[in-house]
């Protein structure tokens, strides 16, 4: 009896294990992050660049009739797409300087299951670009509330009051919040799988901002359309879209899929790459 108890032990406690190297693994990832003091100034400025750039958009943009054409909540989160460039030097930078320094070698000593690094290396991003986002996007959006009525974005012109009560508002605001932590998760795999700073930068860049120029030097608009739909950017801007347009690329609904597939691909791929190959 005493036997067959301790088998059906040993599953529980092999899960107990598991939890606790995952608590291990999370709390390493976390102290390393925060104490990192250029890493508190990146945070910072994922707020300070969104927040910044999207006033800026909406303290110049103008509606002087109705149909004018403009979005007030995509006009306030113009700053996202600048935030978004820091986020990712960020994610890298959490990958870049352990390898730079040779520090990935005893993170993954400490560590061995090579997975659980990848899981809590990506949820320690996303909990900190998740917090910071949010506080850039709705600080984003209290600044457009306040200073786009004066610029003729009212009601007379069409335009309701930007209010996070406001059903499309609340749903460009979480979707540019999610935009920036899942570009943070691309960013990571990249960096996982090419063990470069420098390069992993200039890879995520190059997806965020090449991809749409291709789109528009192409001669053949449907294939502008293709590329244009596989863009992360497009992505973007369909999330944070309020007022309708006709034919988008991209709804919002495929903008998060689209997003999400390009976050997976990188993790999947950075996860296979720093599973089989030596520290």
């Amino acid at each position: 009896m005493r036997r067959g108890s301790s088998g059906r032990g040993l599953p529980g406690r092999a899960g107990g294990a598991r939890w606790a190297g995952l608590r291990r693994s999370w709390h390493a990832e976390w102290t390393k992050l925060r104490t990192d003091a250029g890493n508190g100034w990146l945070v910072l400025g994922v707020i300070a660049l969104t927040v910044a750039v999207g006033a800026s958009v909406a303290m110049t943009s103008r509606c002087d009739a109705a149909g004018c054409g403009g979005d007030p909540a995509r006009l306030s989160l113009t700053g996202v797409m600048a935030g978004q460039v820091v986020v990712a030097v960020l994610a890298v930078l959490m990958v870049g300087n352990e390898y730079g320094t040779g520090m990935m070698h005893t993170t993954l000593t400490a560590i061995p299951r090579r997975l659980d690094v990848l899981a809590t290396k990506s949820a320690v991003l996303a909990a900190v670009t998740l917090v910071a986002g949010t506080v850039a996007v709705v600080a984003s959006l209290l600044i457009g509330g306040m200073v786009e009525p004066g610029r003729g974005f009212t009601a007379e012109h069409g335009f309701r009051a930007l209010s996070l009560a406001d059903g499309p508002t609340l749903r460009a605001a979480a979707g540019s919040v999610l935009y920036l932590v899942l570009i943070g998760l691309l960013a990571l795999g990249a960096a996982l799988a090419v063990r470069n700073s420098a390069t992993a930068i200039g890879i995520v860049l190059a997806v965020l901002f090449v991809l749409p120029i291709i789109a528009q030097v192409l001669p053949d608009p449907g294939w502008q359309r293709h590329v244009d739909q596989i863009s992360p950017l497009t992505a973007a801007l369909a999330l944070q879209t309020t007022t309708p347009t006709a034919h988008p690329p991209l709804t919002p609904g495929e903008g998060v899929a689209v997003l999400a597939g390009w976050a997976a691909a990188a993790l999947l791929s950075g996860g296979w790459l720093l599973r089989v190959r030596d520290a």
